[in-house]
């Protein structure tokens, strides 16, 4: 079925009347974002889409579409009414437009809570005006890294940073103190039924005076990082806690000793 199958009229006499009121060196296009709109997962988001010169679009007839799915239908609006017979059922209960922004020639989409399954190419059509815009949705979703200690020795400590929650696939970057790149084992990656990635990394460090250490994950598509700090005891602090019981022992059994040892004379 093509986009404009619908039973409804394609012009009104008032969209008539518009077009030609039009100055003759106006022509009306459609016009959507030269850049690709990011959303984040269960937020809402808008679809910029306006009509150039601005005109009332009230009574216009108003396509949004997925192409790819089927049926790619988004949101139709005409005869001042949305149609909702070939849209496609994900999409329902979550789509509108500003009917007082269409006054003004803002046709722009609102997407409300926003799913993985969102991402992907939509075009905004005026069948009436010509060529669609094309608009570019990329959806992420992210969460802060959790840091575990996994393994300690009297030297070394082996960590453990995991988080859950991303699309797309993020990275995960163990850093020092200095912001230095640490060596660390691959990175362990699932996906969930909810398509969001679940990422997690090992690195083994020593207790030294730099015993600051951050896991950092990052989405370089939609720019997003997320990062976590963990302080491991140096050596010195952790060879007192363990020796100072014994130590104070030791001198307590000493000088008791003493102590008798004198009174015995």
């Amino acid at each position: 079925m093509a986009f404009s199958d619908f039973t409804v009229p394609l012009f009104h006499p008032l969209i008539v009347f518009l077009l030609l009121s039009q100055p003759h060196g106006g022509q009306l296009q459609v016009i959507g974002p030269s850049q690709p709109i990011l959303a984040t997962v269960g937020d809402d988001v808008i679809l910029p889409c306006r009509l150039e010169p601005a005109m009332n679009a009230s009574d216009i007839r108003l396509e949004w579409a997925r192409p790819d799915l089927s049926p790619g239908f988004i949101h139709v609006r005409a005869n001042r009414q949305e149609y909702v017979a070939h849209k496609q059922p994900s999409f329902r209960g979550r789509t509108s437009v500003s009917i007082n922004k269409l006054q003004h020639g803002d046709v722009s989409l609102k997407l409300s809570k926003v799913r993985v399954s969102d991402e992907g190419t939509y075009r905004c059509l005026v069948p009436s005006l010509g060529p669609p815009a094309v608009i570019k949705l990329v959806v992420g979703a992210v969460s802060s890294p959790a840091i575990s200690t996994i393994y300690t020795s009297s030297r070394k400590v082996v960590l453990d940073c995991e988080s859950r929650g991303w699309y797309p696939e993020p990275e995960v970057l163990w850093l020092d103190v200095e912001g230095n790149l640490l060596s660390a084992g691959p990175t362990e990656t699932v996906r969930g039924p909810d398509h969001l990635y679940t990422v997690s990394s090992r690195v083994t460090v020593e207790k030294r005076h730099s015993n600051s250490f951050t896991c950092r994950v990052q989405q370089r598509t939609t720019n997003q990082t997320r990062e976590t700090h963990i302080t491991v005891p140096v050596l010195s602090q952790w060879v007192t806690v363990i020796l100072a019981p014994g130590l104070l022992g030791v001198v307590l059994v000493a000088g008791f000793t003493i102590h008798k040892w004198r009174i015995g004379r």
